[in-house]
């Protein structure tokens, strides 16, 4: 997962855990709720992984990448401070390698169900039927289309692969999860939650009794998740539906909830945090909007003016699709223009600032 650094307004987050767990060690949120990490090899390089103790054994939320350090951590895990527990069901929040990677793994180890929503499972099992599908014409186009060069184009759109590497098979069924489920977990009230943004139907577990919610990537503590179009929707809008989820957090939960995220660590301040992000958004699209008063700019000339630093071309793939979720939301609002040209894609700003108001 690529991301953003959003500094969040420390006066307004609280830590109850300043201090993560270590490799091999596991944190008590809360009687009956434990929190450990396992590595990834990326820049962000850890996944948080927490378990419910439900009524007949312990539910894992999210399971870690498919690597053999993955694999070796949870191997410490199950000898030493999670020794002996049973293991009843696997929830996954969402298909991206970091958070269902081990679930068929786990799910085998424990002969356990997998819980998770319609849209992780499926778009896990047809990147698994058919990875080349990523390397068609089509795609290569896509993103040559919006200005990024054949070679760039080519790497981008070999994920597919990349991708099979880091997840083991799922099972062949799973219980699917919706939004306004309610999942009985230990005693407790779960209710499902769904948002859109970063993935489709990322599942998120809230329970109002507790103040507990289990956000997955949704929000996390420094770093904004990556909202991305993808090529079989060039004209979707997910950062719309990201700032929207943003705005239900604040609007329908407590300020003084505790956001169990999948990185970083747990925090109080969910009001803040959501403001923190809508507002880093907003000043992006600013940025594109400004930038496209003077000149029609393609999204591979708007990317550097997002992201300053050097990118290696999996960073890039992130960033370009992160930097076009921004332009199509500002088409959305009728701010900016689409133009194609030679089966080039540019944008302009729908009223220049050097036009008068009509």
């Amino acid at each position: 997962m690529s991301t953003d650094i959003v500094k969040p307004t420390e006066a307004k987050l609280r830590y109850p855990f300043p201090e993560p767990p270590g490799p091999g060690e596991v944190i008590e949120v809360r009687p009956g709720l434990l929190w450990l990490r396992l590595p990834l090899p990326f820049q962000l390089n850890h996944v948080n992984v927490y378990l419910v103790r439900d009524d007949d054994g312990w539910i894992i939320v999210d399971t870690g990448i498919s690597t053999n350090e993955a694999r070796a951590a949870w191997g410490g895990y199950f000898a030493g401070p999670l020794a002996g527990l049973k293991i009843t069901k696997i929830l996954v929040t969402h298909f991206h390698p970091d958070h269902i990677g081990l679930a068929g793994w786990l799910c085998e180890r424990f002969q356990a169900p997998l819980l998770t929503s319609l849209s992780s499972y499926m778009s896990c099992r047809v990147i698994s039927l058919d990875p080349r599908a990523f390397e068609s014409p089509r795609n290569r186009l896509f993103y040559k289309s919006h200005g990024m060069d054949d070679d760039a184009a080519g790497i981008v759109s070999t994920q597919g692969h990349e991708y099979l590497r880091q997840v083991a098979p799922l099972p062949d069924t799973f219980l699917r999860l919706v939004m306004g489920d309610a999942l009985t977990i230990g005693g407790k009230t779960f209710r499902v939650i769904t948002a859109d943004g970063h993935v489709a139907e990322q599942v998120m577990l809230y329970c109002e009794p507790e103040k507990i919610l289990f956000a997955a990537d949704q929000v996390l503590e420094h770093i904004s998740p990556n909202v991305s179009v993808w090529a079989g929707e060039p004209d979707g809008d997910p950062l719309g539906h990201y700032l929207r989820s943003l705005r239900m957090f604040i609007s329908e939960m407590p300020d003084d909830v505790l956001v169990l995220p999948g990185h970083m660590r747990p925090f109080y301040g969910l009001h803040a945090r959501a403001q923190d992000l809508i507002a880093h958004h907003e000043a992006r699209c600013a940025i594109i909007l400004d930038a496209c008063c003077d000149a029609d700019r393609s999204v591979a000339e708007l990317v550097p003016l997002l992201f300053h630093r050097p990118l290696n071309p999996h960073q890039m793939g992130f960033a370009f699709a992160e930097t076009l979720a921004h332009a199509n939301r500002l088409v959305r609002r009728g701010e900016l223009d689409m133009l194609s040209r030679e089966e080039r894609l540019r944008f302009r700003h729908a009223r220049p600032l050097s036009q008068p108001n009509a």
